[in-house]
């Protein structure tokens, strides 16, 4: 079997009964709640902060705060104060990460829409003790875990209590994982494989398909609708994002042209220090537009992605309605 990247595939159009891609719509469910794209900001430093993650949530996009060098209960008690309507954040899985989870579920009436579990290796007995612990003091809250590359990782985060999974280890532009462990699995046949398209068999399962993030591998924006063919509910992208010129990510001028900083989450950039890195460090050309503008760009190009599909919204990606072709 050839595993593929998103390059390696083509998508085939459907007859449309569309008579404009405006009247298409982008529209995403997550755990019984809707947003406007199923595009998500990488929970990464370099592409956002708490600045964009309230305006995502003030307009109706979804978002993942990141959790580096940063207080979970200050971040969750200043979204809570402010009433934001949705409240997703980050967290790890060590020690301090249980006692600051711990903290948010003894507050009174302190409200978590759904927490991230981030680390590398998500497929580990640390995620599990993890997922409990979050179930036993936040049990309203809806659990993202991730990453993970392989259908037997997605159910058992499943079957631990994850509501979605974030598959793919990597692949992002600035992780070097591959590299320095040998461990990767392309993204396309990552999430065939993490979904109920193909090779995970979900066919005895009574809650049927399990919601999937795609992170990583992310390089145009026709990606995103390569992303949702293969099986997955939501795609986490960063370097589009982090190439605003209003993310958080440090911009310089190299040869007379703006460049932005991004790093990866296991980049010494990140870490502060040297020890384990499996990240680096890349100036990436600036977009020359906002964030809100790179979202609206995104919106017009998946209605013209929808409706060469054949449909009317995502489900025109759904139940291998489009075919691929390698390349």
């Amino acid at each position: 079997m050839r595993y593929l990247k998103y390059s390696d595939i083509d998508l085939v159009p459907n007859y449309s009964e569309v008579h404009s891609r405006v009247d298409c719509s982008t529209t995403a469910s997550l755990c019984g709640k809707d947003f406007n794209l199923p595009i998500i900001p990488a929970n990464m430093k370099s592409v956002i902060d708490m600045d964009l993650a309230r305006w995502m949530s003030e307009n109706g996009y979804f978002y993942i705060m990141h959790r580096f060098d940063r207080n979970l209960g200050d971040d969750v008690g200043l979204a809570n104060s402010e009433d934001w309507q949705t409240i997703s954040f980050s967290t790890g899985a060590k020690i301090k990460d249980k006692i600051q989870v711990m903290n948010i579920g003894k507050s009174p009436n302190i409200r978590v829409d759904f927490l991230t579990i981030d680390i590398a290796h998500g497929h580990s007995e640390r995620m599990k003790g993890m997922i409990s612990h979050i179930k036993k003091w936040l049990p309203d809250t809806k659990i993202i875990a991730g990453n993970v590359c392989t259908g037997t990782a997605v159910r058992d985060l499943y079957g631990w209590g994850a509501d979605a999974v974030k598959v793919g280890i990597g692949q992002g532009s600035p992780c070097t994982t591959k590299y320095k462990t040998g461990f990767t699995m392309p993204m396309f046949s990552c999430v065939k494989l993490c979904s109920n398209l193909e090779g995970a068999c979900w066919e005895d399962e009574p809650h049927g398909p399990i919601p999937i993030i795609a992170d990583g591998g992310v390089k145009h924006n026709g990606d995103i609708a390569k992303a949702l063919v293969a099986g997955a509910t939501m795609v986490m992208a960063g370097g589009m994002f982090a190439a605003c010129t209003d993310s958080p990510a440090v911009s310089s001028t190299i040869n007379g042209a703006s460049h932005k900083a991004y790093f990866g989450s296991a980049s010494s950039e990140n870490k502060g220090h040297d020890n384990n890195i499996e990240g680096k460090l890349t100036n990436i050309p600036c977009s020359d537009m906002t964030l809100k503008e790179k979202l609206t760009e995104i919106t017009q190009d998946l209605q013209s992605s929808i409706s060469y599909g054949g449909g009317n919204n995502l489900e025109a990606f759904k139940d291998g309605n489009v075919i691929y072709t390698e390349v």
